[in-house]
């Protein structure tokens, strides 16, 4: 069984996915960008490039967060010093809906060429909080495998942000986790109980990611655009991408451009070091992928799982969004030959970006 769900794909309509992303922004506090999503509404209504090309989408609108890339462009003139007057929707000072439609469609008049090709590809919104559900499903798989050390892949990189995640500092409940000195302290509202603590001999060998467009951080007009798909309703992501940016400057991350069945198939078909454990991980990607990728990578983990070993186990750990809840689901799956493996374990709940997790493992 492939692991994330693809069911908030099926909203076809574009007032229904429309309100869906905008519902899903306000559950998990960003009223003011749900705003802007909601907005999108009169640009598709508009004589721009951008209404009209909105107006005449191919795909399904969610699957392909159309809304998510435009709210990445308007955000960017802000950022980028273009036109300021968001601010005073991003900071709760104007909250009528009607204004900021028309606010959001004077700035697409306006800008409309600069805005439209943020239509050309899907948000790459990397989320080091995220790690912390990550993290957490490491120890889980620490506590299972005949020794603790993981060589990690990631699937849906983007800037790599979260294969930095051995450089991270964790508090987890009463778990704590990385180097105590790190520039990036992930350190989320904890529910429930405490994460397995680190066992004898805990250690990240080695981590490496795929995109299919990855972004480099060393690049200050990249690093500027993955800003732009931050929510701007939440400073602390912002100081988060700051941290990320100078740990990159520092070592970069390993990411190389790939399709993510490329990568897995890849990944899979390397020698299997005796007492490392591989283990995949993404999160908020794999509703993106076509369903033909999906299958791939899952038909080739469980045949790589059928040949794993207790000295060779191999393990699958997805952060995927539960259309009902808005929530994150943390699923874990390890194949090490008992009679057990390949069975999927959900751990977690967790906000889409990190601000608590609710473990729900014993």
């Amino acid at each position: 069984m492939a692991m994330g769900d693809a069911g908030i794909m099926g909203l076809e309509d574009f007032s229904s996915a429309l309100e869906w992303q905008a519902r899903h922004a306000e559950e998990n506090g960003a009223p003011a960008t749900a705003r802007v999503i909601r907005a999108l509404a009169g640009v598709r209504a508009s004589d721009t490039a951008t209404g009209k090309r909105i107006a005449n989408w191919p795909g399904l609108t969610l699957k392909d967060a159309m809304p998510l890339r435009l709210a990445g462009g308007y955000h960017h003139l802000l950022l980028s010093g273009a036109d300021a007057r968001l601010t005073q929707v991003y900071a709760g000072a104007i909250t009528d809906q009607a204004e900021v439609d028309a606010l959001v469609l004077d700035l697409t008049q306006r800008f409309d060429a600069r805005l439209l090709p943020w239509l050309d590809g899907p948000p790459q919104t990397n989320e080091a909080g995220r790690s912390a559900s990550i993290m957490a499903g490491l120890l889980w798989l620490a506590q299972r495998v005949s020794a603790p050390r993981f060589d990690l892949f990631e699937l849906g990189a983007s800037a790599g942000v979260n294969t930095m995640i051995d450089r991270y500092f964790f508090r987890l409940g009463d778990t704590e986790v990385g180097p105590s000195g790190s520039p990036m302290r992930i350190v989320p509202e904890w529910r429930g109980a405490s994460p397995p603590k680190p066992p004898a001999g805990f250690a990240i060998t080695a981590v490496k990611g795929c995109d299919i467009a990855p972004i480099n951080l060393a690049d200050p007009d990249a690093a500027l655009r993955l800003k732009a798909y931050v929510w701007p309703d939440a400073p602390e992501r912002m100081a988060r991408i700051d941290a990320a940016i100078a740990l990159a400057g520092a070592q970069p991350p390993d990411l190389i451009t790939a399709d993510a069945g490329d990568f897995a198939a890849a990944m899979l078909a390397r020698p299997k070091p005796p007492g490392t454990a591989r283990v995949m991980f993404h999160s908020i990607m794999w509703q993106y992928m076509p369903a033909a990728t999906q299958a791939r990578i899952t038909a080739a983990f469980e045949a790589a799982g059928g040949e794993a070993t207790p000295e060779t186990p191999l393990g699958w750990i997805a952060l995927e969004t539960d259309p009902a809840t808005f929530r994150h689901e943390l699923r874990v799956r390890l194949w090490d030959g008992d009679a057990h493996h390949g069975e999927e374990h959900l751990l977690s709940h967790a906000h889409p970006h990190g601000a608590w997790v609710e473990w729900l493992a014993s």
